[in-house]
Parts: C-alpha cells; sequence; structure tokens
C-alpha cells in the first residue's frame, strides 16, 4: 500500500545514503515502489522479461532501466499522486522534435536534490553570487535548470545574482566588478552564449567560476568539448571550465571536476554503462557504451533511466560523456510505444 509514512521513509534515505550497502538496501526498496506503483515502469519491466519475479532482485546492477524516450510519449510517475509541476526537454535536437514532459509531485524533493548536490561539489550558496546567462532556457516556462537556478539565487540571497537574456554588456560590466571586489562568483552559462560573450568581452577571471550547461543549441556551430573549453579558458585566462551532467528526466545533477571533463556523481546518483550491442549487459570500466543513471531523488517519477548518451566510467569513479547514442532503444521499448 502506497502511504504517506513509507514515502517519507524513503525520501528521508536518500541523503543519508553514504555507502554502496546503503545506496543498493534503498534502490532496492525505490525498485518494489516502481514495480508495485508505476504502472509504465512496471509494464515495460515485464515487456523487457516476461515472468520476472521483483523478488528476486537482490542489486542495483539487475533492475530494468526505463529508455529515456518513454518520457515523451507516456506519463511517468508513480499513481496516485497531485502532480505539481512539470519539466519539459528543449526540444532543440531537431525541428519538431517531440519533446520530454518530466510530471513532479514533489518540487521540495528536486530543491533537496539540487541543493545538497550544489553543497557536496561546492560549499553554501550563499558564499556566491550566481548569474545565469541562458537565454534560450529562459524563453522556456517549464525548464528544471531555470528552476534550479532560480533556487539558487535564493539561497545565495546576493541581491546581485540574477539572469542574463542577452545583455552581453551588462553582463560583462557585472563580472567585472565583482572581480574587483574579489567576490565568489559562479557563472552559469549555455556554451553558444558563453562563446559569445567570450569573442565580445575577454576578461582574466580570478574569482569566477564558469559552468556550462550544454551544448550550441543550433545557435552555433558545434565544438567538441576540449574544444569549446579550450577557447573559453583562453579568453577567461583560467585554467578549467566546469560542467553540469544533468536532464529534465531527472533530478539530480552530477559535475565535472579536474579538468572539466569528468563527472562525479553526488552519494544518492549512480552511472552504469551499457554494452552498446548487448543494452542489458553492462561494459568493464574504461570501455564505452550507453549511459544508465540511477537517481535516486528521483523515486516519484522513474530513477532507473537509460539516457541515449555515450560514455565510460573512468579508474578514479568519475565518468564521462562522449556524444549521443544512437540506436540505443533497449528491448521492450516499442511496445510501450502507442
Amino acid at each position: 500500500m502506497l502511504t504517506k509514512p513509507l514515502l517519507e521513509n524513503l525520501k528521508s534515505r536518500i541523503f543519508q545514503t553514504r555507502s554502496e550497502e546503503t545506496f543498493n538496501a534503498l534502490a532496492l526498496d525505490i525498485f518494489h515502489l516502481q514495480w508495485e506503483h508505476n504502472p509504465v515502469y512496471r509494464h515495460f519491466a515485464q515487456c523487457l522479461s516476461p515472468g520476472m519475479d521483483p523478488a528476486r532482485i537482490k542489486h542495483y546492477r539487475q533492475i530494468p532501466f526505463l529508455p529515456i524516450e518513454l518520457f515523451k510519449t507516456q506519463k511517468v510517475m508513480i499513481e496516485g499522486l497531485p502532480v505539481q509541476d512539470y519539466f519539459m526537454s528543449s526540444g532543440t535536437t531537431s525541428q519538431g522534435a517531440v519533446q520530454s514532459r518530466h510530471y513532479l509531485c514533489d518540487l521540495d524533493l528536486y530543491e533537496k536534490c539540487f541543493s545538497q548536490a550544489f553543497r557536496i561539489f561546492w560549499g553554501e550558496p550563499s558564499r556566491y553570487v550566481f548569474l545565469a546567462l541562458l537565454p534560450n532556457y529562459l524563453e522556456q516556462p517549464h525548464s528544471s535548470l531555470i528552476y534550479m537556478m532560480k533556487g539558487l539565487i535564493a539561497q545565495s540571497g546576493q541581491q546581485e545574482s540574477g539572469f542574463y537574456l542577452y545583455e552581453r554588456d551588462k553582463l560583462a560590466a557585472k563580472l567585472q566588478e565583482l572581480e574587483t571586489r574579489g567576490q565568489k562568483t559562479m557563472l552559469f552559462g549555455v556554451s553558444y552564449a558563453l562563446l559569445d560573450l567570450a569573442e565580445s568581452y575577454p576578461m582574466p577571471l580570478r574569482h569566477t567560476t564558469i559552468l556550462e550547461t550544454g551544448g550550441m543549441k543550433g545557435r552555433r556551430k558545434e565544438l567538441l568539448k576540449e574544444e569549446l573549453h579550450q577557447i573559453l579558458c583562453s579568453a577567461f585566462q583560467i585554467g578549467a571550465i566546469h560542467s553540469e551532467y544533468g536532464m529534465c528526466e531527472l533530478l539530480s545533477q552530477a559535475y565535472s571536476v579536474g579538468d572539466g571533463l569528468r563527472f562525479q556523481c553526488p552519494p544518492w546518483m549512480k552511472i552504469l554503462i551499457r554494452q552498446s550491442q548487448d543494452p542489458l549487459q553492462w561494459e568493464e570500466d574504461g570501455r564505452s557504451g550507453g549511459i544508465n543513471v540511477i537517481d535516486l531523488g528521483n523515486m516519484l517519477s522513474c530513477p532507473f533511466i537509460a539516457t541515449q548518451d555515450l560514455g565510460r566510467l573512468n579508474p578514479d569513479g568519475s565518468f564521462s560523456v562522449l556524444g549521443r547514442f544512437d540506436n540505443s532503444d533497449i528491448r521492450g521499448c516499442n511496445l510501450m510505444v502507442d
């Protein structure tokens, strides 16, 4: 039976996850929640493995992963809960692309996910001024990234934090002012807008962390991540550009570390790499394949997602994103499409 105490217990355990054992135990409990109360997930799992016995699943690596494409055609969520809002994908991959829709039953849980993850990687939001150069996202009323940025700006308590649509001149002036004062600043920006800023207003940034959030969105020629970061590092005279790995279908984010090209997850999130030729088998560390994500914070929609991204796990426990993984449909997905 789906009860409020059950949901509150699972929710409280998400941010207490500190070990492989506690992660596995919670993943299994949330899997059973999904099996019993998420009809889309249960139907997919049954299509994938007819006769599947959930009681025989003893480890998170045995759990079925829902193809992310189903967020475009299905209402993926625990049944019986009221919907508070929804997030939509940008829909910029191609003209007329169908956008994913992620229904939210607990916005407080999303706020805890992005707040706790930020603190783990960057510290208290109150230490930073947040500047958001996200024009294409600002034009979308159901952007999870904009919701997150509004939350972090509110937590910063800094009046100078805010969004910039196309006002590169005002943003450049604000950056110079904050640099002069030695104020720690986080600049979140979509790739093409950061390149525009770099070309028009190159400047040394000693107290600013740049975090790029995505590709060119059809506005500029696509670049390799390494090339993009090299251009930005040169223009702003900094050692690394950082990145966020997140998507509208998830509630948690991974952040890049070190050279800006390797991502680490918060404790309640985990990456697995599926084989290219057999998506029901896992790749060895260091070999590339499709990225599967476990996001325990996503317990009320679906925490077990097979993405369309190509990646690999690194020896230090981080992961790299290598591009898009074409022809990545998992067996059973087509049975779910009307």
